[in-house]
């Protein structure tokens, strides 16, 4: 088959599926299968693929028609400019979360500590490292499977001071304090779940999405246990959920936190908290 005529194959494909985004996936995995960015696709559209590029492409839209997350498949994801591993260890990382990142450097750190709780891939912390002007770094997750593929982003993006502790929040950190502390917790409501895009609720952790009953056990224990991990001064920057802003504020006012605020996304929805010991 010649390029051209693969891609409308896989777009095809996909669109009788029903996955979003058809045409722009069709075209980042043929990209990934013959080896072109999609200058070169225009360019050499009309050549033929090489055979086991074929196959490979097939093979990979056959995979994305039944849902497995694009960047499972491609086994990247790119977050912040930054390129990462990405497979079913972790939650695939998001550009709603890049907005908990930018908020950290609009405070411009120097030379503090950051803790980053239920880090998953690492991208936050790794984003942090590579882009803020922190002292020591640490990356914290329950999941061995995670700090596993958090050490393998680290070394990826050249942050391999990074430290990587297991811990359920902040079990493992007795008298430890920080100067900054980021969490993007579990914070799905455990009744949403099942439905959910079959990307997430088929393929990410389900102990990466789940936050109970009310989607807020999480910020509960946050609220009650992350100031005596602050520094005097220190801040917290949590993501979440779109509709969770009030609930979440109002806990942690009731833990006598300061300076509560509240950043939106790029889809202008409520993303991230940040409030002051």
């Amino acid at each position: 088959m010649k390029i051209h005529e693969l891609l409308k194959y896989g777009r095809d494909v996909l669109s009788a599926a029903g996955v979003p985004d058809a045409e722009a996936d069709a075209w980042q995995l043929l990209s990934d299968a013959v080896g072109l960015d999609r200058a070169g696709l225009f360019l050499y559209g009309t050549e033929p693929a090489a055979p086991e590029a074929e196959e490979r492409y097939r093979e990979m839209i056959a995979a994305r028609a039944v849902r497995i997350p694009l960047q499972h498949i491609t086994g990247k994801a790119y977050f912040m400019g930054l390129e990462f591993h990405s497979d079913a260890r972790t939650l695939v990382p998001r550009p709603d979360t890049e907005t908990l990142v930018e908020a950290v450097l609009a405070e411009k750190p120097s030379g503090g500590s950051l803790l980053d709780l239920c880090t998953g891939s690492g991208c936050i912390a790794v984003s942090l490292a590579k882009l803020g002007q922190f002292s020591a770094v640490t990356a914290s997750d329950i999941s061995e499977d995670a700090l596993i593929a958090a050490r393998e982003n680290a070394a990826l993006n050249d942050c391999k001071d990074i430290r990587c502790v297991k811990s359920d929040l902040f079990d493992a950190f007795d008298g430890e304090t920080f100067d900054v502390i980021t969490v993007n917790p579990p914070y799905i409501r455990d009744a949403v779940i099942g439905t959910l895009m079959p990307e997430v609720r088929d393929h990410d952790p389900y102990i990466a999405l789940s936050g109970g009953e009310d989607g807020l056990v999480f910020y509960r224990r946050l609220a009650a246990e992350s100031g005596a991990h602050l520094n005097p001064g220190g801040r917290i920057f949590m993501e979440i959920g779109h509709d969770q802003a009030e609930a979440v504020e109002s806990l942690f006012v009731a833990a006598g936190f300061a300076e509560i605020r509240m950043m939106k996304d790029l889809g202008g929805n409520p993303r991230v908290i940040c409030c002051r010991k």
